[in-house]
């Protein structure tokens, strides 16, 4: 093979040995602090019991609610989902280590999918002992969707990445003064992708927002499961390839923003 040829090769092959690399400081940043367990579980806990009573509450005097039972606990607990995904990069941030990574051999892409290991590991260690609390408390089993559950999870995460890959894009070239995007942007999303109430109560403009969000085709299909006791593959489909979509224009926005940060110095200058 030609010179030429095996160094392009090895300047797009990813690396596994890096990636894993990164997951492990990660991990160990992770299980070195107690107060960042507790966060990953304390939010989502008090989320969960919030509107665990409340549901409960409204399903003793309501036909509709007692009918339409752990609809608004699977969606907070689906909803939790989409975040997790900027954390370990506003870490990087904040130590001010970002600028050695970019320096080092690490590849954006390896560094990019690092990052997405590690926020499933995050939410895994938020969401169990959570799902596990909601069975305690009202008898609601997450698990009990069965095979639904790894269609909503694939398309939430997915969301998540798309959005979380972008933010940390814009907060790379923009600095910690746009630190409040990676909390905020989903929050703003919450009431178009119809978390707690089907889209048909929104208005007739709004149900068309709402229908190009792949998270209200999860949510919707979470409340037929629910209510209806009916899983809308289509549904799934579609917010796939939606997702898709998405996560494509993530990625490269990313790397268009990774490319301006590093012509304008923003890697050097990470602070508001």
């Amino acid at each position: 093979m030609k010179p030429g040829i095996e160094s392009a090769i090895s300047h797009y092959a990813i690396s596994w040995r890096r990636i894993a690399a990164m997951i492990e400081r990660y991990w160990y940043l992770l299980r070195s602090s107690w107060p960042r367990l507790l966060e990953l579980v304390y939010f989502p806990a008090v989320q969960m019991l919030m509107w665990g009573f409340l549901q409960l509450y409204l399903s003793q005097n309501a036909g509709f609610f007692a009918r339409a039972g752990g609809t608004f606990i699977g969606a907070v607990l689906l909803w939790d989902i989409l975040f997790g995904f900027s954390v370990s990069f506003l870490e990087e941030m904040w130590s001010r280590n970002l600028a050695n990574l970019m320096i080092s051999p690490l590849k954006p892409i390896e560094f990019v999918l690092a990052m997405m290991a590690m926020s499933i590991v995050r939410l895994l260690i938020g969401m169990v002992p959570v799902s596990l609390l909601a069975i305690g408390f009202f008898g609601f089993n997450l698990y009990g969707m069965g095979l639904a559950l790894a269609a909503f999870f694939l398309n939430l995460i997915l969301t998540g990445w798309a959005v979380g890959i972008l933010v940390s894009g814009v907060i790379m070239r923009n600095g910690l003064g746009a630190e409040n995007l990676a909390w905020t942007i989903m929050f703003l999303l919450m009431p178009l992708t119809c978390v707690y109430y089907p889209a048909a109560v929104l208005p007739p403009w709004l149900q068309v927002v709402a229908w190009s969000l792949p998270p209200t085709y999860v949510f919707e299909g979470m409340r037929a499961l629910l209510i209806d006791h009916q899983f809308r593959a289509d549904l799934m489909v579609e917010a796939f390839f939606m997702n898709m979509i998405l996560f494509a224009a993530g990625v490269t926005g990313f790397m268009l923003l990774l490319r301006a940060a590093r012509r304008h110095g923003s890697l050097l200058q990470t602070g508001e």
